[in-house]
């Protein structure tokens, strides 16, 4: 697919991105968070039906944004993007933490979006954290979960480094794939310490305002869900969250983990067409 690369101002640096394909717009927003954009794929997928514009969110390279990374910060910059192509409205297509992100950008700023579509999204519930993290654990070695604990409490300590985080990341990526043997290589070469932290613990102060399960009754507008079956983040992270929003639909793709689009190419595109 072609795409042309753009850079964006917003407040306190720059967003770099890419925009291709033919259709109704749509920002794609890429999980992690603090994770640079890895949704090539995904966009090439969607190409034939949506006009994709995905961009590295703030925090990590290519894009030179710094804090604060918060829910609104992020908002603001997807706003931000929207703006830059004169766009009123738009569909908000996320993976991951990026369909938590774009469930709040339904929430705060309807009017700006066309639709909904979450694959495989962290959902609007935090007690999802529980199973996700015994799921990404049930794989790994004794000796992988000891250090994945280590990391984990040097990150909550303020005290993780880069490299640290990257570890982490490289241990749990096979168990992401409903065959962890056939994952592909860790595509992660960076990942944004302050803006992982900051970003992560604005997700909590969210969840225990209710935000998501306040507000999600509330809006109106075509809403999908797409979910591996065999996702760590379990289904569930998408029927549940689904279930708030009236009309809602959600489609489980079988023998599938966390990244449909590199698993089983094409039934993301086939998912969505169902929902046509």
């Amino acid at each position: 697919m072609d795409e042309e690369r753009f850079v964006v101002p917003v407040a306190g640096g720059t967003l770099s991105g890419h925009r291709g394909g033919d259709g109704p717009p749509a920002l794609l927003l890429h999980g992690g968070p603090a994770f640079p954009d890895y949704t090539e794929g995904c966009a090439a997928e969607l190409s034939g039906v949506f006009g994709t514009i995905r961009y590295t969110q703030r925090g990590v390279p290519p894009s030179e944004a710094g804090p604060p990374y918060t829910i609104e910060s992020h908002i603001a910059d997807a706003l931000a993007v929207l703006d830059f192509f004169g766009l009123e409205r738009a569909w908000a297509i996320g993976h991951s933490w990026g369909g938590h992100l774009a469930l709040h950008l339904a929430v705060a700023h309807p009017g700006r979006l066309l639709g909904l579509l979450c694959i495989d999204p962290l959902g609007a519930y935090g007690d999802i954290f529980g199973d996700f993290g015994r799921n990404l654990r049930r794989a790994i070695s004794s000796e992988q979960a000891a250090r994945i604990d280590e990391v984990e409490a040097r990150r909550r300590e303020g005290a993780a480094t880069e490299a640290d985080l990257l570890e982490r990341s490289a241990i749990v990526w096979p168990v992401y794939f409903a065959h962890p043997e056939s994952a592909p290589p860790h595509p992660v070469e960076h990942i944004g310490v302050q803006c992982s932290a900051d970003t992560n613990a604005s997700i909590a102060a969210h969840f225990e305002r209710g935000t998501l399960v306040e507000g999600l009754p509330r809006v109106d507008m075509p809403a999908f869900f797409v979910h591996g079956a065999d996702d760590p983040l379990p289904p569930r992270s998408s029927t549940e969250t689904a279930a708030l929003i009236p009309g809602a639909r959600v489609e489980l793709i079988e023998d599938c983990g966390h990244f449909p689009w590199l698993e089983r190419p094409g039934e993301l595109l086939r998912a969505y067409q169902l929902f046509q």
